[in-house]
């Protein structure tokens, strides 16, 4: 017979697998090697290991995980007993030929030298490389027993050991329950309940700026923008502090000193490329290749908005002229596909050729290795999407890795060019504004992007989406989320994360949690400081009466989406 092992849920438990009446999860399960069929491995190279194993009568069971290594030792075990033959079809599928003997019992597993595989397991290269993922799996590989459980049965106590040496920062509760061992998580709280106020107002910007037209209390003005966004008419300058284009405690003198300069350095650069002659950019292939490729991007950007539709429209042409100008400021990185969309919203705002030009090379200083040849700033920011989310939702997590979406790819625009393709046009210029003031958190961004995946949850495992249904889902979004509800939820989700006693310091990490009491990665997670956590409050505090409370109807109107194909160059 082959077992798992199962989480004891708690009350508030953080996405744990339902937990039936009798204790069990509902993805555990127990078969006997006869009625085994095939056994299906991950891609060898892609992520975590895991099998999937596939009875006669063709039921498929829950994906078991190996986080912490990889899924030959069992793979090894298990033809022991069974005849394993490599399927003519796929390659990663197992189909059992003939049945041996099932005398020998499945304890073998964890004898010693069994035992001391799993260990090396810690030091596999991809974990490492990874970043090691989170230390709390979904799933465990159990105690294998013979039919005779009573008497093969390991103590509690052994099991547990084993477990908490194998995978560190796992809790082990050591009450009997028949069949398996509980294990307890970290446990978030239940999401307490957010609301948000009215945008900041002229009258409320005024208010906070002294005779000389300094801010006078930049923290108090980035915690109303952060509950409410800012009203349209402010944009235009508000924006350029909120991306670092004017210094926050500048005079009004200074700033328009500051435009002087960068203007005179603006038009200097759009000169370069200006002067070029055909028969100099004949020889010039990058140069070329960025103009021909702004050129297509522009054409096609945002052209249902009255400020870009039409043809000869003159803000394609400011568009344009500011993406050509950017390649002259940074020529290595020049253009990339995608780009585009983050000038747009920002250009709009400005209504100014210059100023979008510099608040658009401060937002892109932001953004810049998410256009890089290697990608690494989307590489670093889908791991720490996947440490957040597993923390929050382990059991949604591993239902993605069951379906070969552990990568969380699907997220890949999103992070791109920060749910432009996601929301409305209005939409967006509320997010973004939001995202810039850095609260409460940062990477506050990777929160939006769990909080959409939890409020989807439900119906990707209801409905038992596989890869293609669950990338599609994804992708018809678009245009679909409410943005007030997911701004929101988000930060429900940070407060329960910031006010969690045992966060793993990984998650601290990202979210730049600093003087709290967290877990570290290679221990328990006791925190002998007794240290408290540092949240913080005052982002609460002295604001206006809120709006939209967390708990709203979304509403799931489609608006007219513009299709734009999105691929990194």
């Amino acid at each position: 017979m082959v077992t798992t092992v199962s989480f004891k849920k708690k009350p508030h438990s953080n996405g744990d697998a339902t937990t039936h009446a009798n204790g069990e999860s509902e993805w555990s399960f127990l078969f006997s090697l006869t009625d085994l069929k095939s056994i299906k491995q991950n891609k060898e190279g892609m992520g975590w290991s895991y099998l999937v194993f596939c009875l006669k009568d063709d039921v498929k069971l829950p994906a078991l995980h190996f986080h912490r290594g990889d899924s030959k030792p069992l793979i090894k075990c298990l033809e022991k007993h069974v005849a394993l033959n490599e399927s003519p079809h796929d390659e990663r599928v197992l189909l059992v030929k003939t049945q041996k003997s099932l005398s020998q019992s499945f304890e073998n597993l964890f004898d010693e030298s069994s035992y001391g595989l799993l260990q090396k397991w810690k030091k596999d290269p991809y974990i490492v490389t990874m970043g090691k993922f989170s230390k709390v799996t979904n799933y465990i590989v159990g105690s294998l027993r013979s039919s005779d459980t009573s008497n093969q049965r390991r103590p509690p106590s052994e099991m547990a050991d084993f477990l908490n040496d194998t995978i560190p920062g796992l809790k082990i509760n050591q009450q009997e329950e028949p069949g398996f061992e509980v294990i307890t998580r970290i446990d978030l709280g239940k999401q307490p309940e957010v609301s948000r106020r009215e945008p900041v107002s002229a009258e409320e910007w005024a208010k906070n700026m002294d005779s000389e037209g300094r801010i006078l209390d930049v923290d108090y003005i980035k915690r109303l923008i952060f509950k409410g966004g800012l009203c349209h008419t402010l944009r235009k300058e508000a924006w350029k502090f909120l991306l670092g284009y004017f210094p926050w405690n500048s005079t009004k003198e200074e700033r328009a000193n500051l435009q002087k300069r960068k203007t005179d350095e603006y038009f200097r650069m759009k000169l370069q490329w200006k002067s070029v002659s055909e028969e100099q950019e004949k020889r010039n292939s990058r140069l070329r290749d960025y103009r021909s490729l702004i050129e297509k991007d522009v054409n096609r950007t945002d052209r249902t908005n009255k400020f870009y539709e039409g043809e000869d429209n003159p803000g394609l042409i400011l568009l344009h002229d500011i993406l050509m100008t950017y390649c002259m400021y940074d020529f290595d990185l020049g253009y990339v596909q995608g780009m585009s969309d983050l000038l747009s919203p920002v250009l709009y705002v400005m209504e100014n050729e210059v100023d979008a030009f510099w608040c658009f090379v401060s937002y892109m200083d932001q953004m810049h290795q998410n256009f890089e040849e290697q990608m690494q700033g989307m590489k670093t920011q889908l791991i720490q999407l996947s440490h957040l989310l597993r923390l929050l939702d382990s059991g949604f997590c591993s239902y993605l890795e069951s379906q070969d979406s552990g990568y969380l790819y699907f997220c890949f625009r999103w992070l791109l060019i920060r749910f432009k393709r996601e929301f409305s046009f209005q939409d967006i210029l509320r997010l973004w504004e939001v995202m810039w003031t850095e609260l409460p958190c940062q990477n506050f961004h990777l929160l939006l992007c769990c909080a959409i995946l939890e409020s989807e949850k439900q119906q990707i495992m209801d409905k038992h989406y596989g890869f293609n249904e669950i990338l599609k889902h994804i992708n018809e979004l678009s245009m679909k989320i409410d943005v007030e509800y997911i701004l929101c939820k988000a930060e429900a989700i940070s407060m329960q994360m910031m006010n969690c006693k045992e966060l793993p310091q990984t998650v601290s990490e990202i979210l730049g949690i600093e003087n709290s009491s967290v877990t570290p990665d290679s221990d328990t997670g006791e925190d002998e400081s007794g240290a408290e956590l540092s949240c913080p409050t005052s982002l609460y505090q002295s604001v206006s009466p809120a709006v939209i409370a967390a708990n709203g109807t979304r509403d799931g109107a489609p608006q007219t989406a513009e299709t734009q194909s999105l691929a990194p160059a």
